[in-house]
């Protein structure tokens, strides 16, 4: 019998443009198969929380634009749980309102907030750390995350430094930091009690909830003053009216970093933020020659490291290509070098200025 106090915030608003062709502004990432699994990304965090978490007490955290793309790849959620934003604020305000409207519905509640389009391999591992953190935000006012093992020196996460002194499992944070250059990456490393920020918090309504009166009383007051109307059908004329005035900011910074009662659990699962072709490249089979198929049927010949997507049974036929992404999708066709994997944002923005919006 699942916990009716436990809730979730399945966050499903991003673009995720380093997938461009495939991830669009009108269907990003997270509504496709990006691994070839026969379920897209959302389905597979959906699905992944539901081990733990009552499946009417996930919510849908997305864009309203993307509305009708949850219904359809979720047909078991109701109206009530897709909680849409009108205009794109960051995290903190989503979570914020998100976290308001479940108050009211339950005041024992304590919640997982979940990016939707994350690759986690262990899934029995995940919701024991879930339920760990579950168990300790229930009986104290705390403000968790869970923190990825490093498993070499990466510059594209934040990091958070947690308490070397503590025995325990779930350990104190010291403070977060951004974004390293290599060498300072490393040192994280050398030091030992550095963890990679995934970007999952969990904790009671009422600490985050209080967190946000504390750190962040302007952005409080703004959400709190549709507490009336919230779970009502007045609650979207509200939230149409305000939610454009909030700041546009993080949780991590609005809260994570102004708290003094924040603690992470090092995750016992493998992990992947899936955020460029080559992080999903990685965790992609590899014919022998080490390139990474989906859906494509290939003959390649001195070709490797490559990471090829196309339709469903399409031939593709490379000769002498290492390390390049090529990817097929409708009327766009990318081949570009892995090594360049972080400008195909720029590349995007070109050619939505040459061609038009409709190729973005």
């Amino acid at each position: 019998m699942q916990n009716k106090n436990y809730y979730a915030i399945l966050m499903a608003g991003g673009v995720g443009s380093r997938f461009w062709p495939v991830s669009t502004q009108d269907f990003p990432k997270q509504f496709h198969d990006m691994l070839g699994t026969g379920d897209t990304l959302i389905q597979k965090t959906f699905n992944r929380l539901a081990n733990l978490i009552p499946k009417e007490n996930i919510f849908i955290l997305t864009n309203e634009r993307y509305n009708d793309l949850v219904f359809e790849q979720l047909p078991e959620v109701t109206k009530r749980q897709v909680v849409l934003e009108p205009a794109m604020r960051n995290t903190a305000p989503c979570i914020l309102y998100a976290a308001l409207k479940i108050q009211k519905e339950n005041e024992d509640a304590v919640m997982i907030v979940a990016p939707s389009d994350h690759w986690i391999e262990d899934e029995d591992a995940f919701t024991d750390n879930v339920q760990q953190a579950f168990d300790f935000c229930s009986k104290n006012d705390a403000l968790m995350t869970l923190g990825i093992q490093p498993a070499f020196p990466n510059t594209g996460y934040g990091y958070i430094e947690y308490d070397k002194s503590s025995e325990e499992n779930i350990k104190g944070v010291n403070q977060f930091r951004e974004k390293p250059d290599y060498e300072t990456a490393k040192s994280f490393i050398e030091q030992g009690n550095f963890l990679w920020n995934a970007g999952i918090f969990m904790w009671s309504v009422s600490s985050v909830v209080k967190a946000f009166k504390a750190n962040q009383p302007k952005l409080f007051s703004l959400f709190e003053s549709g507490i009336d109307v919230y779970n009502t059908d007045f609650e979207d004329d509200f939230i149409r009216d305000n939610y454009g005035k909030a700041e546009n900011i993080s949780v991590d910074y609005a809260l994570m970093e102004q708290s003094n009662n924040v603690f992470v659990i090092p995750a016992t699962f493998d992990w992947n933020d899936l955020g460029t072709w080559g992080s999903l490249y990685d965790k992609l089979d590899k014919d022998s020659d080490g390139n990474a198929v989906v859906n494509a049927k290939t003959l390649t010949e001195d070709a490797s490291g490559n990471m090829i997507r196309t339709k469903a049974d399409k031939v593709v036929v490379v000769d002498g290509l290492q390390d390049y992404i090529i990817v097929d999708k409708d009327e766009v066709l990318l081949i570009f070098p892995k090594t360049k994997e972080q400008d195909i944002k720029k590349v995007l923005q070109k050619v939505k200025d040459k061609f038009g919006e409709h190729y973005g």
